[in-house]
């Protein structure tokens, strides 16, 4: 069974971005990009929810780059990329396809069907519906040294405990850890 991945660079006190959703504080070293394009070598699925997606299309624009295509790679596999959303009519970015189903049943179902990981980004509603369901798999977490006070939580209430146990640690450049969990399973 395919694994889900959360998680992303964050604050020490646990947020994603500022208030005003503010990324200025991210530390880019060459050892981020290392474990970044590790990570990237494993994954063919991208999950996320309405904000976090207009986010990343916003930037996109921004930086003058048009929509790419499903062969965001430089070999033959194709990245497949999922927008949640229960008010989007409708999703113009080539490669991309809008959910408006209940998220549970749909990545319970993608993570039995062939291929690499899924890429959960974003925080919010979506990755708590599926924390909660049980089908986040991995926690990975780039910590960074600031204390940004408030913003986007890495982490809401899933409506019940969730136990974790660490499968790697280390530093990286610019003082910050790189942290995987493993999400334990009641038996």
């Amino acid at each position: 069974m395919r694994t889900v991945t959360y998680g992303g660079a964050v604050s020490l006190d646990g947020f994603l971005a500022g208030v005003d959703g503010a990324i200025d504080w991210l530390h880019f070293s060459k050892d981020v990009q290392h474990a970044i394009s590790d990570y990237w070598k494993d994954v063919d699925t991208i999950l996320m929810g309405r904000k976090t997606y207009e986010v990343a299309a916003t930037q996109s624009r921004a930086a003058g780059r048009k929509p790419k295509k499903a062969k965001r790679r430089t070999g033959k596999e194709a990245m497949h990329s999922y927008v949640f959303s229960r008010t989007l009519q409708a999703i113009d970015d080539p490669g991309v396809e809008l959910v408006a189903s209940d998220a549970a049943r749909f990545v319970r179902d993608l993570k039995r069907r062939p291929g690499k990981g899924i890429c959960l980004m974003g925080g919010g509603e979506l990755a708590t519906s599926l924390l909660a369901a049980g089908l986040v798999d991995q926690i990975g977490l780039n910590i960074h040294p600031i204390l940004l006070g408030s913003g986007i939580p890495t982490f809401r209430d899933p409506r019940h405990r969730i136990k974790l146990t660490l499968t790697e640690c280390r530093p990286i450049e610019g003082g910050c850890i790189l942290a995987y969990y493993k999400v334990l399973r009641a038996e």
